[in-house]
């Protein structure tokens, strides 16, 4: 186990096209989309300890009891499956670990925040408990904390299937990102129950969504329900092709350069959220276990 505080980012990321191709009888929804990080993110500063099996996290979010933060449920799935598929010997090992988020990633935005979080805990703490869990392992795990976890868990730009879970590597191009988050959170339930949502988009192959204009399904519906995000949406369309990430509330416009980017970022009122980024196939995340698997051999 490795006792020192290590550093780890929790990146964003985005849907660059998002459709709803079916629904099931459970009532999940069947979709394509295509996820791919960006270079920006929250951070998490981790400590492993073997005092006892507590989790602790600092500083605690407003109105997130610390049994329904994503942080802690990742840590406690990941200690649960330790103990399960251990000899009672091993299983017995004690896991805690004391973990501090800097939050700047907005909530409600779509930009996966939470699932994020979640993500870089279970890469995180299967690297300092030296689990040695693989990356099918952890996406299971992932997967059953939110349905976008496992993305981030590989840490590939993915093109995803099924409810998300079905996930194939992709490369889209890797653009600059200047992502707004109009003043609203967006409860995705809110949008994949509405009634009007399309939910009958024809299922195609990845190579025939990479070559047509991308599009959000989710994104008429949000429109309409959010002023605030049609209103921003309209406004960067002006200036580059823009669209709704997720189910929101945050939008973007892609540019092929972060001086086309910091342009229109300019000229957005300073009441406004916003940030600019790269997008990145490989994320973060990944770079950063495989810096300290570099540096530390023996743990890997």
């Amino acid at each position: 186990m490795i006792l020192s505080t290590t550093h780890w980012p929790s990146p964003a990321k985005l849907n660059l096209f998002l459709y709803i191709t079916g629904r099931r009888a459970n009532g999940y929804h069947e979709l394509q989309t295509l996820f791919q990080f960006v270079e920006f993110g929250d951070n998490l500063s981790i400590t492993a300890h073997d005092q006892s099996n507590e989790i602790t996290i600092t500083p605690e979010i407003p109105g997130v009891a610390t049994q329904d933060n994503l942080i802690w449920k990742a840590a406690t799935a990941l200690q649960e499956f330790h103990q399960q598929e251990n000899s009672p010997e091993s299983s017995s090992r004690v896991l805690g670990a004391d973990i501090s988020l800097e939050k700047v990633l907005p909530m409600g935005g779509g930009i996966g925040g939470g699932s994020s979080n979640a993500a870089t805990v279970l890469v995180a703490l299967n690297y300092l408990w030296q689990l040695k869990l693989s990356d099918d392992q952890l996406a299971e795990i992932g997967l059953k904390l939110g349905a976008d976890v496992p993305v981030f868990v590989r840490g590939n730009a993915a093109f995803a299937e099924g409810v998300g879970e079905q996930l194939q590597p992709a490369n889209p191009d890797e653009k600059w990102y200047l992502v707004v988050k109009p003043q609203v959170s967006i409860a995705t339930v809110d949008i994949f129950t509405h009634s009007e949502l399309t939910r009958n988009t024809p299922k195609r192959a990845l190579s025939t969504l990479l070559e047509e204009e991308y599009v959000n399904d989710c994104e008429k519906i949000v429109r309409m329900l959010y002023p605030e995000v049609d209103k921003q949406l309209s406004w960067l369309l002006q200036y580059a092709p823009s669209r709704l990430t997720g189910t929101g509330s945050c939008v973007f416009a892609e540019f092929n350069s972060k001086k086309e980017a910091e342009s229109v970022l300019g000229k957005l009122p300073d009441t406004v959220s916003a940030f600019i980024a790269k997008g990145r196939n490989t994320s973060p995340l990944k770079e950063t276990l495989a810096e300290y698997q570099s540096a530390h051999p023996q743990s890997i």
